[in-house]
């Protein structure tokens, strides 16, 4: 099976696999701070504690090696700012891949997540048989919404969704990024 680089150097920017217990003090103390910047889009969040983020990074190993989740430390300036990953659902084709990602808010507005969005649809479109990729988001989280527009995903569609933290609206926003789409994306629309 062909997987992604497990480190991914961007300038100053780095992404790379999670290292296990070695992460755990500093990705917890990032969610801790960034607790009230997550609570209104991140179910996870009602449900955070020591023991929840142990048992994240205790499967992220298995999970890479079955190519059902990729996930990725989000690394500036050597301290640990959020978490992203390329993500098979239970629900997601063979020939597609959802990133998903967070940071931490002194991380926002820096470019941080639209990087590393990008580096996460190159790091797809290498796996084989991968048609596309989707951003999934609910409407009313803008800012998230901004990265794959700025990407040159399209919106796709939208439906119905459980609202599961308390700023969702109970619908979500399906951006699509094609692979003849991501062809044509230069590194200024990166930025």
């Amino acid at each position: 099976m062909d997987l992604p680089q497990q480190v991914i150097e961007l300038d100053d920017l780095t992404l790379r696999a999670f290292n296990g217990e070695a992460d755990l003090p500093e990705l917890f103390r990032v969610i801790e701070e960034s607790l009230e910047h997550l609570r209104p889009w991140m179910p996870w969040v009602a449900e955070h504690s020591l023991g929840r983020t142990t048992d994240f990074l205790a499967g992220r190993a298995e999970r890479w090696a079955s190519g059902d989740e990729f996930t990725y430390a989000i690394v500036l300036d050597e301290a640990i700012v959020g978490a992203c990953g390329l993500l098979r659902r239970d629900d997601t084709p063979d020939n597609a891949r959802e990133i998903g990602y967070w940071l931490h808010p002194a991380a926002t507005g820096r470019g941080v997540a639209t990087r590393t969005a990008r580096a996460l649809v190159d790091q797809a479109f290498r796996l084989p048989g991968i048609g596309y990729v989707e951003v999934v988001h609910d409407p009313a989280n803008v800012a998230s919404g901004a990265v794959p527009a700025r990407l040159g995903f399209t919106e796709h569609l939208r439906r119905p969704a459980e609202r599961l933290a308390p700023a969702e609206t109970g619908e979500v926003q399906i951006w699509r990024l094609t692979r003849r789409q991501a062809g044509t994306l230069t590194a200024a629309e990166a930025c």
